[in-house]
C-alpha cells in the first residue's frame, strides 16, 4: 500500500513538534552550564531600583526581580544565581508575590556559568585594588574580625570601609558589601544589613552586630555578617 505524502501538511506540522520539544534547540549548542536557567520574559514591571520580571521556562511561569534593567518582552534571558523570596511586598508597587526570585546574573548570554552561594567574606565580589581605609575610633578592621570571629559573634563592632557594593530593600533590608584593604585569609569583603543607605565608593563607619554561621534559606549562608549596623 502506498501513501501520498501531503508535503503541506508535514511543512506545518514541522514546526509545530519542534515547538513542542523545546523549539528544537539542544541544551548543549548552547552551553549552558548546570544551575543555568534559561527563561522567557513574558511581563515586565519597572520601579525606582528593581525590574520586576515575570519568566517562563517550559513550566509554570514564575516572578524574577532584578537591579533596574531594560528587558524586552518576549526575549530569552538566562539566570542561575538567585534567592527565593515568600509573600514579598513591593511598596512601590503595593503589590505583593507569592514567591519572588532576587537574581544577581539576569543576563541575554547563554555562556554564564552558575556561581555558588554568597558565603562569609569569600563572596563573589571582586577585591578591590587600591582600597586603604582608616580604622574607625574605637572599631576593628575587618582583618581583625575575620580572624576572631568567634570572639566577635554576638558582639557589637565598629567597621569602617568603603562600599563596594549597594542592593537595596531586599528582605525589607539594604544590603551592602564592605572593603577596608585588609584582609585575612580569603576573607577581604564583609556583608552588611542595614536601614540606611550609601552609594558605591562612599567611605562608612557602620556600627552592628556580628552573626556568626547565619543561614537566610535557598544557600545563602554567611559565615560572618553584620546585622542591622547604622552607618556614619
Amino acid at each position: 500500500m502506498k501513501f501520498k505524502v501531503n508535503r503541506q501538511l508535514i511543512s506545518v506540522l514541522i514546526p509545530i513538534i519542534l515547538l513542542a520539544c523545546g523549539q528544537g534547540v539542544d541544551r548543549k549548542t548552547e552551553n549552558l552550564s548546570p544551575g543555568v536557567h534559561k527563561v522567557i520574559a513574558r511581563e515586565v514591571l519597572q520601579t525606582t531600583s528593581y525590574t520586576y520580571v515575570k519568566v517562563s521556562s517550559g513550566g509554570p511561569e514564575y516572578w524574577i526581580a532584578i537591579r533596574k534593567a531594560e528587558v524586552q518582552l518576549g526575549r530569552t534571558y538566562y539566570w542561575s544565581i538567585g534567592n527565593e523570596m515568600k509573600e514579598f511586598t513591593s511598596k512601590e508597587l503595593q503589590r505583593t508575590f507569592a514567591s519572588i526570585y532576587f537574581v544577581q546574573d539576569f543576563t541575554d548570554h547563554s555562556t554564564i556559568a552558575a556561581e555558588p552561594p554568597v558565603t562569609g567574606g569569600r563572596q563573589p565580589v571582586p577585591e578591590k585594588t587600591g582600597v586603604s581605609v582608616v580604622k574607625a575610633e574605637n572599631g576593628i578592621t575587618l582583618a581583625e574580625l575575620f580572624s576572631r570571629k568567634d570572639f566577635y559573634a554576638g558582639k557589637k563592632v565598629r567597621i569602617r570601609g568603603e562600599v563596594i557594593k549597594f542592593l537595596p530593600e531586599i528582605m525589607g533590608k539594604n544590603w551592602i558589601h564592605l572593603q577596608d584593604g585588609t584582609r585575612h585569609g580569603e576573607y577581604y569583603d564583609l556583608t552588611i544589613t542595614t536601614p540606611d543607605s550609601s552609594g558605591v565608593g562612599s567611605i562608612v563607619t557602620a556600627e552592628g552586630t556580628v552573626s556568626v554561621n547565619r543561614d537566610f534559606g535557598s544557600g545563602y549562608f554567611y559565615e560572618v555578617i553584620l546585622e542591622d549596623a547604622r552607618l556614619k
